[in-house]
């Protein structure tokens, strides 16, 4: 095809023409950062919590949500493979103003993201403040560490990111595998918590242990959980753009026309189509670590916090953990540190690499020309605003201790954990029946799931929302409600405006 303009599928590599799986490992990259970055507020600190809390019988929960979101970021995946389409570019599309669908989830970025460093921040500042001798304030601590990390980040990249995500993922499998057979839990309470769904009841002692999660409904504190474990929307949208730096099939190419698609689906083996088994692979990988981090950090917190009623919360996020290698060996605590504080600056690392490509995406779908034309400036940009923010809140953290950063999160949480991943999974069978051929498009299997999965988490979203809003405060729902119709004003206009904009451009 010399001298087209239409994109080429990437090289075939052997290894995806094997029938060996084991061959497949090297594809192991992009899941893995997700992995990673799970670990850190997911496993480690809400597993551990729910473990403590609910028991063994919180893992069918955790089992059944990781299938549901695998399902939404294999549909993205395989969509991007195929085509070379974001998912932010095939929004466009949606009926309403032009792009207002992915200039809401930019606009419900910008507070976000600087509300996450912080927190990463922070749950790191606690733990080095607790290992110091003098106790130095946490945010003071956390301050320092986030500084050491802005540095990486401007450095780096996706390769650095991937290579440094890969070494946390593999030391912590490691590590926690060997730390479950070294406990030996009750085997069997495991395997039907995974397996047999039961009702989740808050124990009596927790009122009197934790009253600040005993007064939340229980919807919200495992909508909670649902939302971090396995990452949330924005997540699995910068995964799909990390398959660009990766160049699977079609991606990274310009988006294909429909005559490149026909010609993909009217071959079987077309490389593209094959490509589509690495991000299989990938994403399967991905979600089974997800699954091994969640089993091993719910039976021990069950098996070691939950008996002593300990619950990790706000003041103490990762101290109480220790436990869980202290209890098998006291000279084991250097490891625990030494996994946790690795595992927490990475998760803070990939937070702030990810808002780059959240920024990039949605103004290279939305204003490719404009805005989205210079990719570097708008990667510093975000990094100067997600940084800049979380010092200013960690700076009022120290000035005002009674902050919990938990409280401002858990709706931000929310929607971006249960109600968008919902919108996420209604479209991602839009997508495909709008622009690929029959041939291309996802089977039923994996639309139906994408289909009950959007149902699922829009229905638990918007009843979590009712209940955090309804409960502690009766004037919470109408404060929401306003913010959210301002919010979405904005939105409008501002996509209506960028239209205009558009319009003008292309008429002079």
């Amino acid at each position: 095809m010399a001298g087209s303009t239409e994109p080429e599928a990437t090289p075939l590599p052997d290894a995806l023409l094997s029938r060996n799986p084991l061959r497949l490992l090297p594809f192991f990259g992009p899941g893995a950062i997700i992995a990673s970055l799970t670990i850190g507020t997911g496993e480690l600190i809400f597993s551990s919590r729910g473990g403590a809390i609910f028991g063994y019988r919180v893992l069918w929960l955790f089992l059944f949500i990781s299938i549901l979101k695998w399902g939404l970021v294999y549909a993205t995946s395989r969509h991007m493979v195929l085509s070379g389409a974001h998912p932010f570019e095939r929004w466009l599309h949606l009926p309403g103003p032009r792009g207002w669908f992915p200039i809401l989830m930019l606009l419900t970025a910008i507070p976000c993201y600087p509300m996450w460093v912080s927190l990463h921040s922070s749950v790191i500042g606690t733990m080095g403040s607790w290992l110091l001798a003098s106790h130095p304030s946490p945010h003071v601590v956390g301050a320092i560490v986030l500084a050491a990390v802005v540095i990486l980040v401007v450095a780096g990249g996706y390769k650095t990111l991937e290579r440094v995500q890969l070494l946390i993922v593999g030391l912590m499998l490691l590590s926690v595998m060997i730390s479950l057979v070294l406990l030996n839990p009750d085997w069997l309470a495991l395997l039907e918590g995974m397996f047999i769904p039961r009702a989740l009841n808050y124990p009596d002692w927790l009122a009197t242990a934790a009253p600040d999660i005993a007064k939340r409904p229980v919807w919200v504190e495992t909508a909670v959980y649902v939302s971090v474990i396995g990452g949330a929307s924005y997540d699995y949208l910068v995964y799909v753009s990390f398959l660009r730096d990766k160049r699977w099939g079609f991606a990274g190419s310009p988006v294909s026309s429909r005559e490149t698609l026909d010609i993909v689906a009217a071959d079987p083996n077309h490389p593209a189509r094959r490509w589509v088994r690495a991000a299989r692979f990938d994403t399967v990988a991905s979600f089974v670590a997800i699954v091994v981090f969640s089993m091993v950090f719910v039976a021990m917190g069950a098996q070691i916090l939950g008996p002593e009623h300990q619950i990790p919360n706000k003041d103490n996020m990762l101290n109480l953990q220790e436990q869980f290698l202290t209890t098998l060996h006291a000279g084991l605590w250097p490891l625990y540190v030494l996994g946790a504080g690795l595992t927490m600056v990475g998760t803070l690392y990939g937070t702030i690499e990810m808002s780059t490509y959240v920024a990039q995406e949605v103004l290279r779908a939305v204003d490719p020309h404009g805005l989205g034309s210079n990719l570097a400036r708008i990667r510093r940009i975000t990094i100067a605003w997600s940084v800049s923010g979380a010092f200013a809140l960690l700076a009022l953290n120290h000035v005002q201790e009674n902050v919990n950063l938990i409280e401002f999160i858990t709706p931000a949480t929310l929607f971006t954990g249960l109600l968008s991943c919902g919108f996420v999974c209604l479209l991602a069978p839009w997508a495909d029946r709008r622009f690929l051929p029959a041939a291309l498009r996802m089977n039923r299997p994996l639309a139906a799931l994408n289909g009950v999965s959007g149902l699922i988490f829009l229905g638990l979203g918007i009843k979590s929302y009712w209940d955090y809003a309804a409960n502690p405060n009766q004037n919470a729902m109408v404060t929401a409600t306003a913010v959210a119709g301002f919010v979405i004003a904005v939105v409008l206009a501002f996509a209506w405006g960028a239209r205009l904009g558009l319009r003008y451009r292309q008429s002079h």
